[in-house]
């Protein structure tokens, strides 16, 4: 008996399926989520290796992030002339040169090399992201798009639980000084990447064409009569990715500082493995469920509990309640879980021609995390706990998004 894949979340249209092709572009999710799971590692070794600040080396996510503000723009535009997979290709080209690049880095010894290759791996990311996430959403029925991205994202998720495992076990395992450690998880990242480069390249993908008649109107010439930009849903949506990627990248990247603060027994070896097989996998979980729960209920709406949720727990981290502080920390992880791909989704609802430009503004949003982890760590240098007070306000905004802001 043959299954039918018809009317399903992977459906086309015409009722072919895009099973295979969604499978193919998930697998970008995870190696990203490895890409990003290794920063917070990087972040606390950087502090014994370098002599850094905590502010100081939040320039390990600054390097990453600040690659979103200027590779946004540029991803959608290339995207937009040559297609979803031509984009794929250089993405995953630039990952495995940033990548292979920590080898010489290694060799010279000091920060700033590794800081240029995790640009290069950033700008690679960016150019994935800006591909992966609304195809994704289009590769199937338009009300099941917040389904698919937020299924595909928990393999991002998986991803950020492998990332600080592998990191922790093979740099904070290492001696302080060994540079050499900080090339093992690229090199394996560099090499996968270039397989799956293969793949895609020998894959024949089908090319979707965005189209919304409700939402862009076409003029006498053709063109499209309204503005991308007087879609405000779409406004705020990047405003609510900006924060939204603040306080992830803040609260990753000092996890492990937070946790050996408030308990001195534990090492940063240790705190990598609770950030991994903790908070990482209640992330992981998180998506997973996430894809399901919306089937139920609303994205907007569960993006508004959920982002409520996270601010009361910020609460709780911030005044330092010894245990409850630190469940509250691991709930976070769950909690904010389905946020970026729900604000991705919500704001290119409606889109249309407009998607793939839109989605490219969207994804810059994401150079919020540059910001916040120098912020935070300023903040926090003298007390973490103190800097969790950032990701507490960019939570009262997504609140605000899921509620009010969302709406078209």
């Amino acid at each position: 008996m043959k299954l039918s894949l018809k009317n399903t979340i992977f459906s086309s249209p015409d009722g072919k399926s895009y099973l295979f092709p969604f499978i193919l572009v998930t697998s970008l999710f995870l190696m990203w989520g490895l890409a990003h799971g290794l920063l917070d590692v990087l972040n606390k070794h950087f502090q014994t290796a370098f002599t850094m600040s905590k502010a100081q080396s939040g320039l390990v996510q600054f390097s990453t992030y600040i690659a979103y503000a200027l590779m946004g723009i540029p991803a959608g535009t290339f995207m937009k002339k040559y297609g979803y997979k031509k984009g794929i290709l250089l993405g995953l080209l630039l990952y495995a040169v940033g990548a292979f690049g920590f080898i010489p880095a290694a060799m010279l010894h000091s920060a700033n090399p590794f800081l240029i290759s995790l640009f290069v791996v950033a700008c690679g990311l960016c150019v994935l992201e800006t591909a992966a996430n609304p195809y994704s959403t289009v590769l199937g029925p338009k009300d099941s798009a917040a389904q698919r991205i937020n299924f595909s994202q928990s393999f991002n998720g998986l991803g950020w639980v492998l990332g600080p495992f592998i990191g922790g076990q093979l740099i904070l395992g290492a001696a302080p000084g060994d540079t050499m450690a900080l090339t093992k998880p690229y090199i394996i990242l560099g090499a996968g990447t270039l397989i799956i480069a293969l793949f895609f390249l020998f894959t024949k993908l089908p090319n979707i064409v965005e189209t919304d008649d409700s939402a862009v109107v076409a003029g006498e010439s053709g063109a499209p009569a309204k503005s991308m930009w007087s879609h405000k849903h779409f406004v705020l949506a990047i405003i609510a990715q900006f924060l939204y990627c603040a306080a992830q990248t803040g609260i990753f990247s000092f996890f492990i500082n937070y946790v050996t603060e408030l308990d001195t027994t534990i090492s940063p070896l240790q705190a990598s493995q609770f950030l991994a097989f903790g908070g990482m996998l209640l992330f992981m979980i998180g998506r997973l469920s996430g894809s399901f729960i919306m089937s139920k209920f609303k994205p907007y709406r569960l993006l508004a509990v959920y982002a409520g949720v996270c601010t009361l727990a910020m609460i709780l981290v911030v005044l330092q309640l010894g245990h409850i502080s630190l469940y509250a920390l691991y709930l976070t992880f769950f909690f904010m879980s389905i946020m970026f791909p729900t604000i991705f989704a919500l704001g290119l609802s409606k889109m249309g021609v407009y998607t793939k430009k839109a989605s490219s503004y969207i994804i810059l949003g994401v150079a919020g995390g540059a910001f916040s982890p120098m912020l935070m760590g300023f903040i926090g240098e003298e007390n973490m706990a103190i800097g969790f007070i950032v990701p507490l306000f960019c939570f009262l905004y997504i609140v605000f998004y899921g509620l009010k802001g969302y709406k078209l």
